[in-house]
C-alpha cells in the first residue's frame, strides 16, 4: 500500500531509480549528478524564484502572498503595529473561520472581527467575513496560483496540488513578511510521494492521506521536508481528491508540498476564473530525492485514525475484524496518555459485535470540500441517519461550494436523511463545534483528533473521542445508523459526481478588498479584549530558570501547550489567554510559573527576589559564589520540559502564553515541528536540546546557564548548565543551529524588541 525507500532516488524516464550499487549503470547513464538531481525537482525551482539570498543552500524567502484567521491576526497586526508597520507590502487576505460563533467571552469575537476588517482598510488587505470560506478553501478558490509561494499563520497552509508552495508558520514569520523581511531556512530536502494506481471505488482521499501518515509520522521520514507528489496515479486523481491528500501533509510533520501540474490543474483554475494562474510543473529528467514514498493508490483500503493522532491507523476492516483488541489497546495508550483524570471506554461502544459512533462530521479545509460532500449526498440518498444517538454534521468549506450544493440539489438530499448542514466554519478541527457527549465516539473528515480536540475537558471529568475517516464512510456508517462501515462494502452506490460550477456572486458582494490600498487615516477599531503585548526585557547575561513542568509523552501538542476551543476567544489578550496555557495537561502550570515569575519582576525593578520568593534567595548565594552571578546580571525565568513538544497547530500562543508568564527557554530531545521552534525564538525563548538518557533534573530544579548571551551572540550551539542544589550539577544542553537573525532576535528578548532596536 505504501512503501519507504531507504536512500535517495533519481527520477529517470518516469519512474524512480533508487541510489544504489545495483542502478548505477542506469543512473551513469542517465548522466546527472546528485547535486545537479536537487535541482531539478520541482519545489527547487519554486523555492530559487523566491530565494533573495543568492545561496540556494541558506533560503531568504519572500512570499507572493500570506493569510491569516481571526485566531492569529489580531496578535499578528498588533506585533506589526509595534514594529512598525505602515502598510500591507503584499496581499494579506483575513479571514474568519475559527472564532465565528459568539457564545464565549460576550462580544469578544466579533470585536475581533471588526478589528480585522479595520486593518484592512488601514493596512490594504482582504477581509472575508464570517462564515463566507474556512482559511484554506479561500486560498484554493482565489489565492493559489502555478509556481507561487503562500505563508499562512496556520498549520494546514498547503495548495500544492494547485501548485502553489505554501507554509504554514507562527505569527511572527508572517510579521517579518509584513515588515518586507524574509523566511530564513536552510534548503529543505526533497521527498518524492510516488503514485501509481488508481482509488478503488469508495476510497476518498482521506484514505490516502491516513495510509502515508500512518507509515510516515513516527518514522519522521518526511520531517520539515517538502513532500512532491509525481507519478501516473496523479492524473488518476480529481482536483478536489488530490486537495483532500495535499492539506493532512502538515501531519506528516512536512514543511510544505507541491504536486506536478495538469489538465486537471488547469481545469480547476479554468472552473474558478484564474485560468492565467497556470503553469506546468514536473520533475525534470533526472531529478534527485531525498528520500520516496511509494503510494500505489488500488491497494489503499477505507482508514481510521483512532485515537488520539492522525498517525495511529489502522484498516477500517481490520479494526472491525478485531475490535476488542484495538480498541482495548487504544484505552489503554489513553490512560498512558491521559493519565487517571478520565477513564476512556471505547470497547463499550462495541454493540452485537460491531462498533457503534454517536456521531458524525464532515468539515473544514480537508472534508467540506465539493466532490466529498456529493459522494456522501449519493451514499445516504433515500437512506436516513436513523432517531438514536448517531447525528450527522455536514459543513461545506465555501459558500460558493454551498450555494452549487443548493442549486443541484444534494443539499435537500443530504438534509432528508436526517443530516444537518451548517456554514464554513472550522470549529469542528479544534473544538469549537458539535462537542460530542461525555465518553462518545465520534468520526470526523477533519484535519486532527488529539486530545480535546473535540472540545472535552479533562480538567472537569469529561471525555469524548474523534477518529479521523474519510467522508465516504462517514456516509456510509450514517447509512447504518451510526454502525461503522467502510464505504467499499456499499457496492451499489453510484457516484454521480454532477460538475462543479463556482459562483463568485457571494465573495463580490461581501468580502473587502482594498485591491492593496491603504488608508492610513482609518482608525482600527479595538475591543475591549484586545490588549498590547507586555513590555519584555533583553536576554540578560545569565539565565537562571526553574523547571515548572515535566512532561514525558512521546509527542506533545500545541494544543496541549495552549488549548484550542474556547480559550481561543482570549487570544487577543496575552495576559488573559497565558491563563490557560498547559490547562489541560498540567493545571498547576500557570501558578508556578507566576510565582517564578514574580521575582523577576522584583530583580528588575531592583528589589530584594528572597522577599518575593525566598527559594531564588538561597539559590542566588550558592551561584553566586563560583560563577559571580547577582541579581544585577542574571535573569529568572521559567521553562519546561517535553521530550517532543510542538505537533500541530501553528498558533504561536503555544510560546507567547510562556513568554507572558516568564519563561525564558523550552528544554527538549527535539523539537516536533519547525514552526513551533521559529515560535520560540520569536517570543525570545532559547530552544534548548538535551540528549536522550536520564535527565540530570526534575520539576521543580533552578537550572543556571552561566554566559548565556554571550553563547547566543557568539552563534555557539552548546552551554554548560548546572542543576542547583547544595552541589552544582553540570550536564550540557545545545540549542541547534541559529541564523543571525535568530541569534538577535533571541538576544533582544523578542521579535518586537528587535524589530524596535533594529
Amino acid at each position: 500500500m505504501v512503501k519507504l525507500s531507504e536512500c535517495g532516488a533519481y527520477y529517470i524516464n518516469g519512474v524512480m531509480v533508487e541510489n544504489t550499487p545495483e542502478n548505477s549503470g542506469t543512473i551513469a547513464g542517465a548522466g546527472v549528478s546528485e547535486g545537479q538531481g536537487r535541482e531539478r525537482t520541482i519545489a527547487y525551482g519554486i523555492l530559487e524564484d523566491h530565494n533573495t539570498s543568492g545561496n540556494m543552500e541558506s533560503l531568504k524567502i519572500k512570499f507572493d502572498k500570506i493569510i491569516s484567521h481571526d485566531i492569529t491576526y489580531v496578535g499578528i497586526i498588533q506585533t506589526a503595529r509595534a514594529s512598525g508597520l505602515e502598510r500591507f507590502p503584499i496581499p494579506y487576505v483575513l479571514t474568519n473561520c475559527h472564532n465565528s460563533l459568539c457564545a464565549v467571552g460576550g462580544t469578544i469575537n466579533e470585536d475581533d472581527h471588526l478589528f480585522g476588517l479595520s486593518a484592512a482598510k488601514k493596512y490594504g488587505g482582504i477581509y472575508v467575513p464570517p462564515h463566507q470560506a474556512v482559511i484554506h478553501q479561500y486560498a484554493r478558490e482565489e489565492m493559489a496560483v502555478g509556481g507561487g509561494m503562500i505563508l499562512g499563520s496556520d498549520s494546514h497552509t498547503r495548495y500544492g496540488a494547485i501548485g502553489t508552495m505554501a507554509v504554514g508558520e507562527g505569527g511572527p514569520e508572517l510579521v517579518k513578511q509584513l515588515l518586507n523581511k524574509t523566511y530564513d531556512i536552510p534548503r529543505p530536502e526533497v521527498v518524492a510521494v510516488y503514485l501509481e494506481g488508481e482509488p478503488v471505488k469508495g476510497v476518498g482521499p482521506q484514505d490516502v492521506a491516513l495510509a502515508i501518515i500512518g507509515e510516515v509520522f513516527a518514522k519522521g521520514y518526511v520531517k520539515n521536508k517538502v513532500m512532491e507528489f509525481i507519478g501516473p496515479g496523479v492524473g488518476n486523481l480529481s482536483m478536489d481528491f488530490r486537495i483532500g491528500v495535499d492539506v493532512m501533509t502538515t501531519e506528516t510533520t512536512c514543511l510544505s508540498s507541491i504536486w506536478q501540474t495538469d489538465e486537471k490543474t488547469k481545469e480547476f483554475l479554468d472552473i474558478h476564473g484564474r485560468t492565467g494562474d497556470h503553469k506546468d510543473l514536473a520533475p525534470e529528467e533526472g531529478a534527485y530525492y531525498d528520500g520516496v514514498v511509494y503510494v500505489d493508490l488500488s491497494t489503499v483500503k477505507p482508514m481510521i485514525a483512532l485515537p488520539f493522532h492522525p498517525s495511529n491507523t489502522y484498516e477500517i476492516e481490520a479494526l472491525n475484524a478485531n475490535l476488542e483488541d484495538i480498541l482495548h489497546k487504544c484505552e489503554q495508550d489513553s490512560r498512558e496518555l491521559l493519565g487517571d483524570k478520565v477513564e476512556l471506554n471505547l470497547t463499550n461502544s462495541i454493540k452485537d459485535g460491531k462498533l457503534y459512533v454517536e456521531q458524525g462530521i464532515i468539515a473544514g479545509c480537508a472534508g467540506g470540500g465539493y466532490e466529498n460532500i456529493c459522494d456522501a449526498a449519493d451514499i445516504l440518498k433515500g437512506r436516513s441517519i436513523g432517531s438514536d444517538e448517531f447525528t450527522l454534521s455536514v459543513y461545506p468549506a465555501s459558500t460558493p461550494i454551498y450555494m452549487e450544493l443548493l442549486k443541484n440539489g444534494r443539499m435537500a438530499d443530504l438534509l432528508e436523511t436526517g443530516a444537518v448542514i451548517k456554514t464554513a466554519f472550522c470549529g469542528p478541527c479544534f473544538g469549537a463545534g458539535d462537542t460530542p457527549a461525555n465518553n462518545s465516539f465520534s468520526i470526523r473528515h477533519t484535519t486532527r483528533n488529539f486530545p480535546n480536540r473535540e472540545g472535552s475537558k479533562l480538567q472537569n471529568g469529561q471525555i469524548s473521542s474523534v477518529a479521523l475517516m474519510d467522508a465516504r464512510s462517514i456516509a456510509a456508517t450514517a447509512a447504518n445508523k451510526g454502525f461503522l462501515t467502510p464505504a467499499t462494502e456499499l457496492a451499489d452506490i453510484q457516484y454521480s459526481r454532477p460538475v462543479y460550477h463556482f459562483d463568485k456572486t457571494i465573495y463580490e458582494n461581501r468580502i473587502f478588498d482594498s485591491k492593496g490600498e491603504a488608508k492610513a487615516d482609518e482608525p482600527l477599531r479595538f475591543g475591549p479584549n484586545i490588549k498590547d503585548w507586555p513590555q519584555m526585557v533583553s536576554l540578560p547575561e545569565n539565565l537562571l530558570i526553574k523547571v515548572v513542568s515535566e512532561i514525558h509523552d512521546p509527542v506533545t501538542t500545541t494544543d496541549e501547550l495552549i488549548p484550542s476551543g474556547e480559550t481561543s476567544s482570549y487570544r487577543s489578550n496575552p495576559l488573559a489567554l497565558a491563563e490557560f496555557a498547559l490547562s489541560r495537561k498540567d493545571p498547576a502550570y500557570v501558578g508556578r510559573a507566576k510565582e517564578v515569575q514574580l521575582a523577576e519582576k522584583a530583580r528588575e525593578e531592583g528589589k530584594d527576589i528572597a522577599e518575593v520568593l525566598p527559594e531564588t534567595g538561597i539559590v542566588m548565594d550558592i551561584i553566586k559564589d563560583r560563577f559571580g552571578a547577582t541579581p544585577e546580571n542574571t535573569g529568572i525565568g521559567s521553562t519546561i520540559f517535553a521530550e517532543k513538544p510542538g505537533d500541530g497547530s501553528a498558533r504561536e500562543q503555544a510560546a507567547s502564553c510562556q513568554k507572558v508568564l516568564g519563561g525564558w527557554a523550552n528544554i527538549a530531545r527535539e523539537y516536533a515541528t519547525k514552526r513551533y521552534r521559529s515560535n520560540l525564538i520569536n517570543w525570545g525563548m532559547v530552544p534548548f536540546i538535551v540528549e536522550k538518557g536520564d535527565l540530570p533534573f526534575e520539576n521543580g530544579d533552578y537550572i543556571f546557564i552561566p554566559g548565556i548571551a554571550q553563547i547566543i551572540k557568539d552563534g555557539g550551539e552548546s552551554a554548560k548548565a548546572y542543576v542547583v542544589t547544595k552541589e552544582l550539577k553540570e550536564f550540557d544542553m545545545t540549542t541547534g543551529l541559529l541564523t543571525e537573525d535568530e541569534r538577535q532576535i533571541i538576544s533582544d528578548g523578542c521579535l518586537i524588541n528587535y524589530y524596535k532596536n533594529h
